[in-house]
């Protein structure tokens, strides 16, 4: 069976370094004989604001847009990130994506007497691409990597994805283009095995 891979790019601009990794991703997936879709988060017309928290039935009413985006993810075996690093976290709007979409009844599902919920998202993968103006060095010895724990923890771990896997490409200020054409090709040969 033929693995079905869903693209995000969570950076706002598509004329970013972001949108060259995952198109690099994408050629080097379809060249393996995936079957890819891609988001563009930017593109999709929503309130970024989940403004009721789970207490009301609005988490019903979603919008065209992401009613669309979550049947994208049922079809997927494989999800694939790629987004900046600013200021510690993603950016808003892709925060925002996440917080209206993965809402119970399609992410999980809480039961009375479990602490745990049921993980609708269970049996797919991921991978998240990360680019920053901090050096990796200091990303992982200083910052310990907090931004990867709580992605892999708190948000998609909880979800049931298994498993999530990180690339990390910074810093992008000091990059040169043979640097950045070495990551694009890194990023292609991870396509190219569905990881």
């Amino acid at each position: 069976m033929a693995t079905n891979i869903l693209l995000i790019l969570g950076h706002p601009s598509k004329n970013s370094f972001n949108k060259a990794l995952l198109d690099a991703y994408q050629e080097g997936a379809e060249s393996a004989g995936a079957n890819c879709k891609t988001i563009y988060i930017s593109d999709l017309n929503f309130d970024v604001n989940l403004a009721d928290g789970y207490n009301t039935g609005k988490t019903d009413q979603l919008e065209e847009d992401l009613v669309a985006a979550q049947e994208l993810f049922q079809w997927a075996n494989h999800v694939v990130f790629v987004f900046p690093n600013w200021w510690g976290a993603m950016p808003a709007i892709t925060k925002g994506f996440i917080d209206r979409l993965f809402l119970p009844g399609f992410a999980f599902k809480n039961h009375s007497g479990k602490n745990f919920p049921e993980q609708l998202l269970k049996g797919k993968s991921m991978r998240i691409i990360v680019t920053m103006d901090t050096p990796k060095f200091w990303f992982y010895l200083v910052h310990r990597a907090s931004l990867y724990l709580i992605l892999k923890k708190v948000v998609f771990g909880y979800v049931g994805f298994k498993p999530i896997r990180f690339s990390t490409f910074g810093f992008m200020r000091k990059s040169t283009a043979i640097q950045r054409n070495k990551w694009l090709n890194k990023t292609a040969h991870l396509g190219k095995q569905f990881i």
